[in-house]
């Protein structure tokens, strides 16, 4: 017993089982992009040509014993700002530390940095005080309590023995004018 269909119903149930088939297959294929990314940065291969989504969905599927026993994690970043042109001192063609070649950004990504260069944020008025992003207010407390307590000692020492210095000159310079 066989089963007829009309010739264009048969055309469209085709149609429809080949589209399914498509979908089914690219689906996982976009899905497992990072774990590719991954895997070529574990055996030591190229990480260029990736989507920016790419890299970072690698940064975000990358295990925790991945990351501390290897260096991917920074792989992936470098080859994901080589990507973006964010990488000073890349120019295309040129091998990163990865091994990967930096690609040349698109025109719109050109674009796109060029105006995340340009934007500055504005400066906000928090507590009666503005504050402007991107401007450190260092006082020399601050300064001075960030030091090294032995780079501390030492420029401690070096002060009191400037001191010392200083102030037998002067000793010396008024004993010369009082015996005159």
């Amino acid at each position: 017993m066989e089963l007829q269909l009309p010739q264009g119903r048969l055309r469209a149930v085709a149609l429809a089982a080949t589209l399914l088939a498509l979908v089914t297959i690219t689906a996982p294929a976009r899905a497992d992009v990072g774990e590719t990314i991954i895997d070529r940065c574990t055996h030591g291969e190229s990480l260029s040509g990736f989507s920016q989504h790419a890299y970072e969905q690698a940064l975000n599927d990358i295990s925790a014993g991945t990351e501390e026993y290897s260096n991917c994690a920074a792989q992936i970043h470098e080859a994901q700002l080589a990507a973006a042109g964010g990488h000073a001192g890349v120019g295309p063609g040129t091998p990163t530390s990865t091994g990967a070649v930096a690609l040349t950004p698109t025109p719109a990504e050109r674009r796109a940095i060029a105006r995340a260069r340009h934007l500055a944020a504005a400066p906000v008025r928090v507590g009666g005080q503005t504050i402007h992003p991107g401007v450190v207010h260092a006082d020399v407390a601050s300064a001075f309590s960030a030091l090294p307590t032995p780079l501390l000692a030492t420029v401690l020492f070096l002060v009191v023995c400037l001191l010392v210095v200083a102030g037998s000159a002067l000793r010396g310079r008024l004993r010369s004018r009082r015996s005159q």
